[in-house]
């Protein structure tokens, strides 16, 4: 599991919509759609159901959520004392 994977899976959870998430975190949108595709097969589950009006989590993904963004926060965390060293 990679940061971008998170951050991408995050995003995707918050916009709810991955063309908008792919925009906000400057990536492509097949770009953002791999990054899930990869953090699904990591995990062994959907996290998302996708149709035209965009991206909702599914229960395992709303399950995971919480712990994505404790994850995230801790990267932030760690580069942040890196930064101030």
């Amino acid at each position: 599991m990679h940061e971008r994977e998170f951050r991408a899976f995050v995003s995707i959870a918050e916009i709810g919509r991955m063309d908008q998430a792919a925009k906000a975190l400057g990536y492509s949108q097949p770009a953002i759609s791999y990054q899930i595709k990869c953090l699904e097969q990591m995990l062994g589950t959907k996290l998302f159901t996708r149709d035209s009006t965009g991206a909702q989590l599914t229960r395992e993904g709303r399950m995971i959520l919480p712990s994505a963004r404790a994850v995230l926060a801790l990267i932030d965390s760690m580069k942040g004392v890196c930064a101030a060293a």
